[in-house]
């Protein structure tokens, strides 16, 4: 059995639910502090409101503070001098823009952390990044880059081959472009579409893979001037888990061996039309999880009264008939996960099962 090397998964990755004030920056703000007795500091903080029906709000590092963007929508970049205005230590600071911070409004943050900063070039592609913020640790990259007019590769430091990179246009209204490898290198799916996975082409990747230093864009993701933001993933044991399973269309549902218990769960029916649902471990409070959001829409919070995913000690498990979690006789569904602790310790030690 191959131990994890991250013993404290929340050094990495955390889930945090909070309560706005609606304090602008100017009086203050509201200032989110992160769990755990070290330092996480948050490269991708990437928040949704629960109580309404508001657009997912995606910061990072490299771009820099107050630089949003959509998870569903295919909107350019814009800056929200009321959104996220620091990456601290330990959190981040927010100002009053109500999709983050309305007063009595509640709210979840999806925060990983990359390289703990803005980063610096990586020049091992056919285009030189703008900037490259990398954690080898956790296989967790974010990259800023120009397109040229022209397939290429990009640089995105991560020292193994990812498994999901999604690339959104900073500069331009543009689907998320996203790989999966359950996928392959012909096809794509886009964060903020229900789409079912595209067609074979070569204007996705170019029909190459990705290898342990280089992605390649196909002719869909290079315009020339046009500006890149690109989060790349690889799966890293005990941590994060980034692969693919049938569903049976029952409550008695397919489970799906990840290797650690899970703090954060996205998942898609890559066959037919339906929702990116996220699942996590703090809105629920506990294994089983009938909350969901999606990536794609704005919606709520939606409880629909019945189980849809319990979160074990060594995976998840599909607890629901929902087509959207667990169709039967679907073509396959994909997913990305990450820890909230280990199965088994660096030091071969059973985690204890919550």
């Amino acid at each position: 059995m191959a131990y994890t090397t991250i013993d404290n998964p929340e050094l990495y990755f955390q889930a945090k639910t909070y309560t706005g004030n609606g304090t602008a920056i100017g009086s203050g703000g509201l200032a989110i502090t992160l769990d755990g007795e070290e330092d996480m500091q948050p490269d991708f903080v990437w928040i949704k409101e629960r109580n309404n029906a508001t657009n997912h709000q995606v910061y990072d590092a490299v771009r820099g503070v107050t630089k949003r963007l959509y998870s569903d929508g295919n909107y350019d970049e814009d800056a929200n001098s009321e959104g996220l205005t620091t990456f601290g230590s330990n959190g981040f600071t927010l100002g009053s823009d109500g999709s983050s911070n309305g007063s009595s409004d509640t709210y979840v943050a999806w925060c990983w952390k990359a390289g703990a900063g803005s980063g610096s070039s990586n020049t091992d592609g056919g285009i030189n990044t703008t900037s490259t913020s990398v954690s080898q640790t956790a296989g967790f990259s974010i990259s800023t880059w120009t397109g040229t007019g022209s397939n290429a590769t990009v640089g995105h430091g991560l020292g193994a081959v990812p498994k999901f990179i999604t690339t959104k246009a900073r500069s331009d209204a543009y689907d998320w472009y996203t790989y999966h490898a359950s996928i392959g290198n012909t096809k794509n799916v886009y964060i903020n579409l229900t789409n079912a996975e595209s067609g074979a082409s070569a204007n996705f990747h170019n029909n190459t893979d990705p290898t342990s230093s280089v992605w390649t864009s196909g002719g869909n993701i290079y315009n020339v001037d046009y500006t890149f933001v690109t989060y790349a993933f690889a799966e890293v044991q005990g941590f994060s888990k980034i692969g693919s399973y049938t569903g049976n269309g029952n409550a008695d549902g397919t489970f799906v061996y990840t290797g650690f218990r899970p703090a954060y769960v996205m998942l898609k029916d890559k066959g037919n039309a339906e929702n990116w649902f996220i699942f996590d471990n703090k809105r629920d409070g506990y294994n089983v999880n009938k909350i969901l959001l999606y990536a794609n829409t704005t919606t709520e919070d939606t409880t629909t009264g019945a189980n849809q995913i319990d979160l074990l000690s060594n995976g998840f498990k599909c607890r629901s008939s929902n087509n959207g979690t667990n169709r039967s006789g679907a073509t396959g569904f994909i997913y990305m996960a990450f820890a909230e602790q280990p199965f088994v310790n660096s030091k071969g030690v059973p985690a204890n099962a919550r």
